[in-house]
């Protein structure tokens, strides 16, 4: 077995080209195997931030989704592929990893997350990512991270736009997901009703990936306090700016 406190000789050369950069170094990478990052939802979005999580040398991955690999689903969700139709999300993606870097831990979590068990996987983690699909699910785990003081790397996309933005309840000044959405609409629509393009998810999917090693690594500016806009259409970013909102009812400190 891998001694956590150390890189192997094969370690080393594995994630040597990231090894070469200042800001994450030896010391850097050393955090990224001892550290795990739960993934909600293995789609679209999830698909790459599982994929180089683990091609960067996260030490644990936890997945979890409820649904089976569909046809429809191949055109953007690049963990799974043909022979997989019909396979559990979690496990397709658990084989695809292994294959992409046997040092990998995994963890699966093949029914879903209800409640209680939601708020022990993100207790048992050092960052979620948050790549579903619908509000109900993105306010539930904002509210779990809120209670167990866990970054969260929220990314969003549907037809050609996407959303991506970083949660950490640990700094004073950071908003929650719901400081930025409040109560939402029941009637969002979904990727299946709206559609959406391949490389668009997988952009945001990529920056959710980068904005968790920038978390577990500890380098760079995450997106905290940011919202960033992708515009696939006309190719164009935007950033606004967000602040805590001190009545929110998930983490503000001056509700009831």
């Amino acid at each position: 077995m891998s001694d956590a406190n150390m890189l192997s000789d094969e370690e080393l050369l594995r994630y040597s080209r990231q090894i070469l950069l200042q800001q994450i170094d030896v010391d850097g990478q050393l955090r990224l195997k001892q550290r795990s990052a739960l993934i909600i939802g293995l789609g679209g979005l999830g698909s790459p931030v599982a994929l180089y999580l683990a091609a960067a040398g996260i030490g644990t991955l936890h997945l979890a989704d409820f649904d089976t690999v569909d046809l429809t689903n191949l055109q953007r969700q690049i963990a799974h592929d043909t022979t997989s139709i019909g396979v559990a999300k979690v496990d397709s993606a658990a084989a695809r990893l292994k294959a992409i870097n046997p040092h990998l831990n995994i963890r699966t979590y093949p029914q879903g997350l209800d409640a209680d068990s939601l708020a022990a996987a993100v207790a048992a983690v050092d960052v979620v990512l948050d790549c579903s699909d619908n509000f109900s699910t993105r306010e539930s785990v904002n509210a779990a991270c809120v209670a167990a003081v866990k970054p969260l790397v929220s990314g969003a996309a549907i037809r050609l736009e996407g959303q991506l933005s970083v949660f950490d309840p640990r700094l004073p000044s950071s908003p929650c997901y719901h400081c930025l959405y409040g109560h939402g609409s029941e009637a969002e629509l979904t990727c299946s009703e709206a559609g959406v393009v391949g490389p668009l998810v997988g952009m945001v999917g990529s920056l959710q990936a980068l904005e968790a090693l920038k978390l577990l690594a500890e380098f760079g500016e995450p997106l905290v306090g940011r919202l960033l806009l992708i515009d696939a259409l006309s190719s164009k970013f935007r950033e606004l700016r967000v602040k805590r909102d001190p009545a929110c009812s998930v983490c503000g400190t001056t509700h009831d």
